[in-house]
């Protein structure tokens, strides 16, 4: 584990970079200032990038949109790889028909309603169609109302044995410098807890998001481990799954870890990143291009 200052000096030594997007692409105020001479120096190098996000709230091309509307507009869907994908993938193998409850916003569902799939909001469950709910989705930590709605998927859930999906495994992330929100996946670990079963997770730190983007960049090219870095903000899910999945990582201080927590985190958790730096931004020079 090295302490980095120049951002830029981590990823001239690789030909691929996975970014995490909240905490190091943006953060609770928009993008992260400076972040677009990231983004133009890696185009410049002739680097390759993808986002690796938990972020199951919206599709990959609505995610991309997000971006451009701030500025950011080298960010294309393509490069984006999002838990919610795996969600979909999995749903087109495993639930060939029935009702697909979820948690989480209408625009969150409608990019992995799959073929034969419908898609209701779990306050649209009831008696007349419980029994055609075939899996339930966690998808988001807005859209229902938290105390009607966790109660009755906790019910749900006692009346049907069904596949029950996390389509992001985030358990807080950050509302301010100092605070932080529940996300989806510290609610659907309450929920487990409640009803006593293990549910499927699809996101950091699991290697599924790594191996699904190794998997894609390999049908176009050859490509080793070594070649990639992971870049997180959070040592539980970022870092913990780049390590289990063979990558070098760096941690950067400016979303869920704080420069002042690094160390002891580091310590308690027993999770290193092979780098630290304060942030994703590149710097030559102490001037931002």
């Amino acid at each position: 584990m090295k302490r980095i200052e120049n951002f830029k000096s981590i990823i001239d030594k690789y030909d691929i970079i996975f970014f995490d997007a909240f905490g190091v692409i943006k953060t609770y105020q928009g993008l992260m200032p400076g972040i677009q001479n990231t983004f133009d120096y890696l185009s410049e190098q002739g680097k390759e990038y993808y986002i690796v996000t938990n972020d199951a709230s919206r599709s990959p091309l609505q995610l991309a949109e997000s971006y451009h509307r701030a500025g950011l507009t080298v960010i294309t869907p393509e490069r984006i790889v999002s838990s919610g994908m795996l969600t979909k993938e999995y749903l087109d193998l495993k639930v060939d028909d029935g009702i697909v409850a979820y948690l989480g916003t209408p625009e969150s569902s409608h990019y992995i309603e799959s073929s034969g799939l419908h898609t209701l909001p779990v306050s649209s469950i009831n008696a007349d169609n419980i029994d055609k709910v075939n899996a339930l989705i966690f998808l988001d930590d807005e859209g229902f109302n938290w105390c009607d709605d966790l109660n009755k998927t906790v019910n749900i859930l006692r009346k049907r044995t069904i596949p029950v999906i996390v389509a992001n495994t985030d358990k807080a992330y950050p509302v301010s410098i100092h605070d932080v929100g529940i996300a989806i996946g510290g609610i659907a670990a309450m929920i487990e807890s409640i009803i006593g079963r293990q549910f499927i997770r699809f996101g950091k730190p699991d290697s599924q998001m790594f191996m699904f983007t190794f998997d894609l960049i390999r049908e176009y090219r050859t490509v080793t481990k070594q070649q990639i870095v992971m870049v997180g903000d959070t040592l539980q899910t970022d870092i913990l799954g780049g390590n289990k999945f063979g990558l070098d990582t760096v941690l950067v201080l400016s979303g869920n870890t704080l420069p002042k927590d690094a160390n002891n985190r580091i310590t308690a958790t027993g999770i290193v990143p092979t780098y630290i730096c304060d942030s994703a931004v590149v710097d030559l020079g102490g001037l931002r291009f």
